[in-house]
């Protein structure tokens, strides 16, 4: 099993093995990232990855995983943005019970 150099922002250099590195790249951007736990501070460790050094992890044992980016992303936007007084409204319309059911009320018959 390889032994693998890392840093914790905190603990500074770190030996690890294999078994401790995940290596996560996503399929709709190919943007990478290595991840571990600290075996000094516990705290995990995220870091981006360039594909040379994911060829090398996964090369050595690594495992690795996939993912894409959430559906919402791709979603058309319409309507303007939500600002501070859309933020002040709803905080309102929480203390009031009748706007809230007539809020669902709406949403449920559409």
């Amino acid at each position: 099993m390889a032994t693998i150099r890392a840093s914790c922002s905190d603990c500074g250099d770190v030996e690890l093995t294999t078994d401790d590195v995940t290596v996560r790249v996503c399929l709709d951007d190919d943007r990478g990232e290595y991840r571990f736990t600290c075996p000094v501070c516990a705290m995990v460790v995220v870091k981006p990855a360039e594909h040379r050094t994911i060829d090398l992890l996964v090369a050595s044992g690594v495992h690795m995983d996939t993912w894409t980016l959430p559906a919402e992303l791709f979603e058309t936007r319409s309507g303007r943005k939500i600002d501070h007084d859309d933020i002040l409204d709803f905080h309102k319309m929480l203390d009031d019970e009748d706007a809230i059911a007539a809020a669902l009320a709406s949403i449920a018959e559409a």
